[in-house]
């Protein structure tokens, strides 16, 4: 049997990098799974080149009628919930003498403030689908090597990542006898137009950031999105039913040093 056969995902920020290759792990192993996103011309286009077991939605996380209107969509599509991926996010550069205190409210909204808005929406529609399948229901984060490790000039987003594994821990516990598990993948650096548009921000080429990183990898490489949603793949699934609160990174070695 397929390993996520018969559940139901909501995966916001489903048109980008990780959230695309993560909503085709799941439905290759018989998930069937929403896309929220902010871009609306391309999520369709993700959504459409999915197939059918693929929706979706339009959805600004910061927003809490959106994210109602969210689960809305995805219970009423599939017929419930059973795993939320708070994926939606965005980058911040910068040394923090010249921090743009709007650009950096800009990144605690977008990498924390929307995730925690949209696991508070999803919550109702998680315990009742974990009710009704006698399985766990699953809560997920994309968190960062940087809730982990620490890189200089980008520290709000540094910040608002460790925020987010903070905001996994203590939900996991708030919700443990609600048989919902609650857990984030904690990627190194990932060859997705989000981490082209942060070396375009540090002023150097991608061909330099990508040399310089994979001297830092001990398995010597970037990340690939796949390689994040199969750790996604298994957080979601029956055979990490007795997972929760864990930062799991995907980071080549980085978390050994």
């Amino acid at each position: 049997m397929a390993r996520l056969e018969g559940k139901i995902a909501l995966i916001t920020g489903g048109a980008g990098g990780l959230g695309s290759a993560t909503a085709q792990r799941f439905i290759e192993e018989g998930c069937r799974v929403t896309i929220a996103d902010i871009n609306e011309a391309e999520g369709k286009r993700v959504a459409g080149e999915l197939g059918d077991d693929c929706a979706f939605v339009h959805n600004d996380h910061l927003d809490n009628e959106s994210n109602a209107a969210a689960v809305k969509f995805a219970v009423e599509t599939f017929g419930g919930l059973d795993i939320l991926l708070n994926n939606a996010g965005a980058p911040y550069t910068g040394k923090i003498e010249t921090a743009d205190d709007e650009a950096v409210r800009r990144s605690f909204d977008l990498n924390l403030l929307g995730p925690f808005r949209m696991t508070k929406a999803a919550v109702p529609a998680l315990r009742a689908r974990a009710q009704e399948t006698g399985k766990t229901a699953s809560i997920l984060y994309t968190a960062s090597g940087q809730a982990v490790n620490a890189k200089p000039n980008i520290s709000a987003y540094t910040a608002a990542k460790h925020g987010v594994r903070g905001l996994m821990r203590s939900v996991a516990l708030e919700l443990a006898l609600d048989n919902i598990r609650v857990n984030c993948v904690c990627p190194v650096a990932t060859d997705t137009p989000l981490f082209r548009s942060m070396t375009e921000e540090l002023g150097g080429s991608f061909e330099g950031a990508v040399a310089s990183f994979q001297e830092t990898v001990p398995l010597g490489r970037l990340a690939r999105p796949v390689d994040t949603a199969n750790a996604f793949l298994f957080l979601a699934s029956d055979e990490a039913e007795m997972v929760t609160g864990v930062a799991l990174p995907v980071d080549g070695g980085v978390s050994a040093y």
